[in-house]
């Protein structure tokens, strides 16, 4: 089973999450580039650019493939939001794929620019790493036995 795991991180918390899938999967036995997982950290409702642009640049590739989705960005108890981002909608239209996931997140001050420290106390979120290693791994399970399929009964072939 070959699968591309691709993401768009920010600040590196989504880039911890796809390498627990993809991690997760190299252990079932995946390889590399015939499935994707694409997934990326959400700010103000929205996918990063970088991943936008990997669907709109390989989108014909992508509708010839099963995709999976995930987003990173709730971050505390917060539950993830009940409106998916606005390019998800949009990229699911486009892609159907077989699932999208919203993973919690981390924030770590020091790896914020001066403006962006200032909207995190305008907006309230708490710092910390929030990452489900468990949730990326059953995902990453799901993903792994749907591609898998349950082993075949060969039947003798009568002469």
């Amino acid at each position: 089973m070959h699968i591309l795991v691709v993401h768009a991180s920010k600040h590196g918390s989504t880039v911890g999450i796809a390498q627990t899938v993809a991690g997760r999967l190299v252990e079932r036995g995946a390889e590399v580039t015939i499935f994707v997982v694409l997934g990326s950290a959400v700010y103000a409702g929205h996918w990063l650019k970088p991943a936008r642009r990997f669907v709109d640049r390989h989108l014909t590739l992508l509708q010839e493939r099963p995709v999976w989705l995930f987003s990173s960005g709730p971050l505390g108890d917060q539950p993830p939001p009940e409106d998916e981002p606005v390019e998800v909608q949009r990229i699911e239209r486009m892609l159907e794929p077989r699932d999208h996931r919203t993973f919690p997140g981390a924030l770590d001050r020091d790896e914020l620019s001066r403006g962006e420290r200032a909207m995190v106390k305008l907006v309230h979120a708490p710092y910390g790493d929030f990452r489900d290693e468990d949730a990326a791994r059953s995902w990453a399970d799901e993903i792994a036995d749907a591609l898998d399929p349950a082993p075949v009964e060969a039947t003798p072939v009568e002469r």
